[in-house]
């Protein structure tokens, strides 16, 4: 995402990947030529993402379709991590232009894998809608953090999109090996990915629950005698 100093939120990202992540594209940004630009970046990861919803869906073919969407997650790691640095790097932030489309873009962006997700052989198209409503309360309760606390946080508990990524890749390569085993449960016969989606569904709803619950009290302490 592109942002300075002029824009007013502090942006905190401590993924658990970050030691890996930030010093990778550091190293990319300044390798990238002229013709490469931060726009150019964001439409890459968004491009991707339909990369990785197509193959999704096409695994009905082949499961070998699902090392393409391990390459469309990886592309959107690519644009979607790097415009931001990168404008950073050059000097040409666009604070108010990049926080709007970059977000606008990653909504749409997780709509369409989530949905290629659930329409694969793998997942149950509930289950990967159930995880969707997760990933959209999150996103918009980054925005309200955003907004009320000048707090831009994209990483909780150590996680953020990349360690979603990576998951999905190790998700991928463990299906594609062993297949995708069917585990009977109290509530249904459920596969190993609708699990695995089922979980990161679970993590964001919690996540979310607790931050809103935390940040609703200290905003209360903090504004306890203003009246509407």
């Amino acid at each position: 995402m592109e942002e300075n100093s002029k824009y007013k939120h502090a942006r905190v990202n401590r993924i658990l990947l970050g030691p890996l992540e930030r010093p990778a594209l550091a190293w990319l940004a300044k390798r990238m030529p002229d013709w490469v630009t931060p726009d150019l970046l964001t439409a890459t990861g968004f491009v991707a993402t339909i990369l990785v919803a197509a193959s999704y869906i096409l695994s009905y073919r082949s499961p070998a379709f699902l090392w393409l969407a391990c390459v469309g997650i990886i592309l959107n790691w690519f644009g979607d991590s790097l415009d931001g640095t990168l404008a950073r790097f050059r000097k040409i932030e666009r604070p108010r232009y990049g926080f709007f489309i970059d977000h606008a873009m990653d909504g749409l962006g997780e709509v369409i894998v989530m949905i290629g997700i659930g329409l694969s052989p793998y997942v149950d198209f509930r289950v990967a809608l159930i995880a969707l409503v997760g990933y959209m309360l999150m996103a918009n309760l980054v925005y309200i953090t955003t907004y009320v606390s000048g707090e831009f946080r994209i990483s909780y508990l150590g996680l953020g999109p990349t360690e979603v990524r990576v998951i999905l890749i190790l998700t991928n390569i463990l299906v594609f090996f062993i297949g995708n085993p069917i585990i009977q449960t109290k509530f249904g016969i459920y596969s190993v990915y609708d699990v695995v989606i089922s979980l990161i569904a679970i993590l964001l709803f919690g996540i979310y629950i607790v931050i809103t619950f935390i940040n609703a009290r200290r905003l209360a302490k903090i504004e306890g005698g203003t009246k509407k």
